[in-house]
């Protein structure tokens, strides 16, 4: 009898075990790491929630491979140490087929060497730093980066607003603002424009007045400040205070800076990955639905997510596999538009991909607006 019970126990047990295999079969378990508190949570919350609504518009038309696609989210605060703790929680615990992420390109630089030896498929859908794919073969982006968007800043500069001396504050702890300081200041000084002054600061700094009043006395025409909105919003305040007439320019990292800043930003430009504002068919169906779901107007970092999930997915399904290195493969068959237009992976794994100029307005309703301004082509 005792024999009989221990014999039908193993049959339950490997039953159980059968069952759970099943379940654990019928989903595809995609990660994100996105930097949902701390200092960037605006882009952090959007990007998440784009990522979200992509999953659910995927799963709602049969899922990918006839699989269900689940998603476990991880919220960094934008600390590279959580991101390697999170990219580790994900890829030994919840065992998924690949990332999206990390949002910043600190963050994602942390990770994407453990990625890589953890045969982890890692897609960051906004991290611009030049070295973020450099790590191997797993490793990519669906934004564009830095060396492109700082020249095409610099080139806007030059060549629409006629600009000869330019003067640079940046953030010497950040790799994102250093990258875009390099590609700026390359490309202005080979189009013949001069960097006048150069001054940083180091990130979590309140005060910018010292080296505002240097630039100042250098007389640039034009001002990159390449660094995030919350610490834009503070440096312009000061620029209008000391009354510094120089046309501001930022990168991607101004997106939501119209929510924070004064009418000192007003004439502003800055580069952005796409506009709400825009006619394009797939533009105004993203912002409709996020807009209605969310209740709010996605912003650039948002589209990039939602992108970056179809493009992961889409590959997955192309590739009949979550096999890595078949994904990869397929990734590098990518060359359809989507939100933030139309996107093919070069060799090292970086979309080919257009740039958007946007410039700061007062709206009709009296607040702080973007207007679009043009393309620039890669």
């Amino acid at each position: 009898m005792r024999k009989k019970l221990l014999a039908l126990l193993l049959i339950l047990v490997m039953i159980t075990f059968a069952v759970s295999g099943c379940k654990k079969s019928n989903t595809i378990k995609i990660g994100t790491i996105m930097s949902t508190s701390g200092p960037v949570s605006t882009y952090g919350i959007q990007t998440r929630d784009a990522i979200k609504m992509a999953i659910e518009e995927i799963n709602a038309q049969g899922g990918v491979l006839g699989k269900k696609v689940e998603l476990i989210v991880e919220d960094d605060e934008k600390n590279p140490e959580k991101t390697m703790n999170a990219l580790i929680k994900l890829a030994t615990k919840d065992k998924v087929t690949a990332i999206l992420g990390g949002l910043t390109s600190d963050c994602t630089l942390a990770i994407t060497k453990e990625a890589q030896q953890r045969n982890v498929l890692l897609l960051t859908p906004t991290s611009t730093n030049d070295l973020v794919t450099d790590a191997g073969d797993l490793i990519f982006r669906s934004c564009f980066k830095d060396s492109f968007q700082g020249s095409v800043v610099a080139r806007f500069a030059i060549e629409t607003l006629g600009a000869k001396k330019a003067a640079v504050l940046y953030d010497m702890n950040n790799d994102y603002s250093n990258g875009l300081t390099k590609s700026f200041r390359e490309t202005f000084e080979a189009l013949g424009g001069a960097l006048v002054a150069v001054e940083s600061y180091a990130g979590g700094d309140k005060d910018f007045n010292a080296q505002i009043t240097k630039i100042k006395a250098a007389d640039p025409d034009v001002f990159f400040i390449p660094d995030y909105y919350n610490t834009i919003s503070l440096v312009i305040k000061q620029v209008g205070n000391q009354g510094l007439n120089a046309t501001m320019l930022g990168a991607d990292g101004w997106d939501e800076l119209t929510g924070q800043a004064g009418d000192e930003a007003i004439g502003s430009y800055f580069s952005n990955h796409y506009s709400p504002d825009a006619d394009d068919p797939d533009v105004v169906a993203f912002v409709q639905k996020y807009r209605e779901k969310y209740n709010v107007t996605p912003n650039a970092l948002a589209a990039l997510g939602y992108d970056a999930t179809y493009i992961l997915l889409e590959a997955m399904e192309r590739a009949g596999s979550t096999d890595p290195q078949k994904v990869k493969e397929a990734l590098m068959e990518t060359n359809r538009k989507f939100v933030t237009g139309n996107i093919q992976f070069d060799e090292q794994h970086n979309p080919v991909k257009s740039v958007t100029m946007l410039r700061i307005i007062k709206g009709a309703d009296g607040k702080l607006a973007t207007e679009y301004v043009g393309m620039v082509n890669p």
